[in-house]
């Protein structure tokens, strides 16, 4: 049977959910917009947050796309046969119109019918049911007339899906393929046999809401949300051990065997270093190389990308690779996916730049980190290395453990790795409490609070283009219930004299108490009318322009107050560097001396 290739697999989702009536969006950002409880764009749902919570998607009640994604949540475990940071997402929804019977037709049918996978290599979960909820028995009764035997009833812990604390839920139903692998144990299914079975699609119906006393109230406009995972899927319909055999990756992992003199496969430690380095310059690129491009930094998502290189760098090492090849595998990338994701093409120059420099960079601290090492080493007594000690290199240094033990182990010493894991578990718990309390307000936060902030960053970038230069634009927006945080490109710090300027244009649109107009139009027409947007892929045909008066104009998709007025008073707190070339105002607003109407 002739090999699935990925390109392949993109059109004939797309192609199938077009002609059953899903208009076709072009991929966001792997940046998400004003949701604080996330870095990164991590399924296809999280773009269209605003229409599943209500809102009037331009296109309609069905869409389909292929969403760019990255999840560093299992960075460790990457390196095995099926997980990426980086991958691509088909997805269909249904924002109030079809629901359990016609999605679970759909995936049905584009399984067995366009991919012609037997109906006895498929099994599916379905909710078993529990106090809040009860069984899907409906879904269940879909899939047997179908044709399915293999039926699986598992807990919400497996077949229910959150949007955040409160807001949608719903039961979710997965598909699951037949790897091959002989079964392990009697009446084999997903619940039991992972090794059997892997997950290729989910389908979530989104028709309860979560209120804050934990009770679940019927929405009114029941949802669909599906996401299938390209690379798994062209993994399991090919017959393939691991994502790094389709073609995805497999040009890649022969340049970087060869720039090793090792063959691919050879021993499982070079073979995992070198899926490490696919992966991890993989996603660098496209962080890179995304509209709303970053830049290796020591906050947020520029930690994680900075992460990435260094990681990539390490395991170049490890298997004898020049870490300046890294350059040589991004532009490979770059070729390979810009006919998809032309924003790779267009950001190039910066991309390969920025991977340059933070190769550079950290090939000096490794230097650095070996310096310091010995140097430690040079006052050891009982030949077993301090486990804070150890950290202190890898949180200071940025010097990796393994590189540590393995230095150790040739002088003869030894590392104490549980006094390590210990230094390390108090990092990430102070870190956790951290970010738990930065990224308060959860996904998708559509609070009026939050909504007026959102619209006051509308109101700043405005004011910032007005008054500093028309050439800045948004590079970046966070925001919870009690502050907006909004990234920007500029080549300086701001005097204290420009930011009560910005201030003050600001809160003068809010004393006119302007209201805020949206419209829909066509991208050329949005591009003539003056308003703002990262124009290109972005975008698809039909978008909403947001108005306030002369304040601004500006091409966006999330909640906003209906006149400035609402707003109160607008304060900046901080003003300072993010990256390169990248500004980062943290701002409030006092709804206390709103304008009411």
């Amino acid at each position: 049977m002739k090999k699935l290739l990925s390109y392949e697999l993109r059109e004939k989702y797309l192609k199938f959910f077009e002609q059953n009536g899903h208009k076709i969006i072009p991929s966001a950002s792997l940046i998400p917009e004003n949701d604080p409880s996330v870095l990164f764009t991590t399924a296809g749902m999280h773009p269209l947050v605003p229409y599943l919570l209500g809102q009037k998607h331009p296109y309609g009640q069905r869409l389909t796309d292929v969403q760019k994604c990255v999840r560093t949540g299992d960075i460790d475990e990457v390196g095995d046969a099926t997980h990426c940071t980086f991958f691509e997402m088909l997805g269909n929804w249904s924002l109030g119109d079809y629901f359990k019977k016609e999605s679970i037709t759909f995936s049905f049918k584009f399984l067995t019918e366009v991919l012609e996978i037997p109906v006895d290599k498929l099994a599916v979960t379905v909710f078993a049911g529990d106090e809040d909820c009860p069984r899907d028995t409906f879904a269940a009764s879909v899939w047997e007339e179908l044709g399915i035997k293999n039926i699986c009833y598992l807990s919400k812990e497996h077949n229910w899906w959150y949007a955040g604390a409160t807001g949608p839920c719903g039961s979710d139903t997965e598909i699951f393929v037949d790897t091959g692998v002989a079964p392990s144990c009697e009446n084999s299914n997903p619940g039991n046999d992972p090794d059997k079975w892997v997950e290729i699609w989910n389908n979530v119906f989104m028709e309860f809401n979560r209120t804050a006393d934990g009770k679940f109230e019927p929405l009114k406009q029941k949802n669909v949300d599906t996401g299938m995972g390209l690379e798994r899927t062209i993994c399991m319909i090919n017959g393939y051990k691991s994502v790094y055999e389709t073609d995805l990756f497999s040009d890649i992992i022969e340049k970087i065997a060869q720039l090793s003199g090792k063959p691919y496969g050879e021993d499982e430690q070079s073979t995992r270093a070198m899926r490490i380095i696919a992966d991890h310059i993989r996603t660098a690129t496209f962080l890179m190389g995304d509209e709303k491009g970053i830049v290796p930094s020591n906050v947020d998502q520029g930690y994680v990308l900075r992460r990435l290189i260094r990681r990539s760098v390490r395991f170049a090492r490890q298997i004898n690779v020049d870490s300046k090849e890294l350059v040589t595998i991004s532009k490979m990338y770059i070729d390979k996916y810009k006919k998809y994701y032309p924003e790779l093409e267009q950001n190039e120059s910066k991309v390969l730049e920025e991977l340059a420099k933070e190769e550079e960079k950290f090939s000096k601290t490794l230097e650095n980190g070996i310096k310091e090492l010995e140097k430690v080493l040079t006052y050891m007594k009982n030949g077993v290395l301090n486990g804070k000690t150890a950290f202190r290199l890898y949180d200071t240094f940025g010097f990796p453990i393994e590189m540590t033990q393995e230095i150790c182990k040739e002088k003869g010493y030894e590392v104490d790795l549980e006094g390590y894991k210990v230094a390390e578990a108090e990092h990430i718990k102070k870190s956790q409490a951290g970010a738990e309390q930065k990224f308060k307000g959860g996904l998708a936060d559509s609070s009026e609070q939050t909504t007026y902030l959102h619209t006051a960053t509308h109101l700043l970038l405005g004011s910032l283009q007005k008054l500093l230069s028309k050439d800045i634009h948004q590079k970046g927006s966070n925001i919870t219930a009690e502050r907006l945080r909004f990234d920007f490109n500029f080549d300086r710090p701001l005097t204290e004299e420009e930011k009560k300027m910005i201030e003050d244009n600001v809160n003068k649109a809010i004393k006119e108490d302007v209201k805020v107009v949206c419209e829909e139009m066509t991208v050329e027409q949005a591009r003539e009318a003056g308003a703002e947007g990262v124009f290109g892929s972005k975008y698809g045909d039909i978008v909403k322009v947001y108005t306030m008066g002369d304040y601004d104009k500006e091409i966006c998709g999330g909640p906003h107050a209906e006149h400035t007025g609402q707003l109160g008073e607008f304060k900046i707190i901080k003003e300072q560097s993010s990256s390169a070339g990248i500004r980062r105002i943290k701002a409030v607003i006092d709804t206390s001396k709103a304008i009411s109407k």
